[in-house]
């Protein structure tokens, strides 16, 4: 955002403040109608010998600025109030939706875990660096790499960004080595209450299973065994489904996994041909009314960017983004799966 008027400013930022939370102001141009700003605010990621810096923004988009065309620059505080949901931190919900879409086998490093699904999903198959790996960088991730490699799959490291405790430096560190990012999708939460009590949701179906039904309407094609491991797996899971007509397959389907206080939604598809009549509405409403069955309170979801439909849908829901999360791919490796 551009602004014309900068008022009487000062920079109170240094090199000593690499990693903090910043808020700066930088000059980026002039004209008839007089001067051009260019507010950012983001994680100082690094601050070069040449004077120049980068900040991670919350989407994780880096912003780069010369230390001579700032004309202010603070410290602010490391994330902003939550105006809606419950409150959590970056490191549970983490944590929660990592053991909602379990891989088929893992390893620890340090405090990192590497996880593989046979390539059925980014998140399944990707570092989860919750800590410290116990190695320096460079050499913990010659050994994320071999790791992947011994099973024919590129390496991913999932990162997120904008939130208390999130890995913006991590990130920076990675793109600086040349590993690059494919996907940035967002984690959102909000009440579960006022989902399970939307109207509707009378016509759907829930089973402990992905049945052929199911299947047939979820979104990825030749479902493998190890798939189905990932699907099922998770503390508490459920799936839900619109029957459709005669031999059709389902009209919308859903997956909630139950942890605790939170219930995590994923896989809310809908037949392209009844999308708008509020059939994603009533699955979810409907699988969390079982939720709140099993004491959860909670809710959180994961949606891509760029897909405006679902964003317009969890919103209208009463959910809000919570942080972002990012899948950074090795150098030179093919690509792999979806998110």
């Amino acid at each position: 955002m551009e602004f014309s008027v900068p008022g009487l400013l000062k920079v109170l930022i240094t090199p000593a403040d690499v990693g903090k939370r910043v808020s700066v102001r930088q000059l980026t141009g002039s004209g008839a109608a007089g001067e051009k700003f260019t507010d950012t605010v983001g994680v100082l990621t690094s601050w070069d010998d040449d004077g120049v810096l980068m900040i991670t923004r919350r989407d994780g988009r880096v912003v780069k600025a010369e230390a001579s065309s700032l004309v202010a620059g603070k410290v602010v505080p490391p994330a902003p109030a939550r105006r809606r949901g419950p409150a959590a931190d970056y490191e549970e919900l983490a944590r929660i939706a990592a053991r909602a879409w379990r891989p088929v086998e893992s390893e620890r490093l340090g405090e990192w875990e590497l996880r593989a699904a046979g390539g059925f999903t980014r998140r399944a198959n990707s570092v989860l660096p919750l800590g410290e790996p116990g190695l320096p960088l460079d050499a913990a991730l010659a050994s994320v790499r071999r790791w992947y490699r011994e099973r024919g799959l590129p390496a991913y490291v999932q990162t997120a960004s904008g939130a208390e405790g999130t890995q913006e430096l991590l990130s920076a560190e990675l793109a600086r080595r040349g590993w690059t990012r494919e996907v940035t999708a967002e984690l959102w939460t909000g009440a579960l209450a006022p989902v399970a009590d939307r109207d509707g949701g009378a016509g759907v179906v829930l089973s402990r299973e992905a049945d052929e039904a199911w299947l047939a309407r979820y979104g990825r094609e030749g479902v493998s065994e190890v798939a189905l491991r990932v699907l099922h797996g998770g503390p508490s899971v459920w799936f839900a489904r619109v029957p459709g007509a005669d031999g059709e397959p389902p009209a919308a389907i859903g997956r909630c996994v139950v942890d605790g206080r939170w219930a995590g939604f994923a896989a809310v598809e809908v037949d392209p041909a009844r999308r708008r009549r509020g059939l994603a509405t009533d699955v979810m409403a409907a699988l969390a009314r079982r939720a709140l069955e099993e004491g959860a309170s909670a809710a959180w979801l994961q949606v891509e960017e760029d897909n405006e439909g679902a964003r317009r849908l969890y919103d209208g829901l009463g959910f809000a983004p919570h942080h972002a999360y990012h899948h950074y791919r090795e150098p030179d490796a093919p690509g792999s799966g979806r998110s």
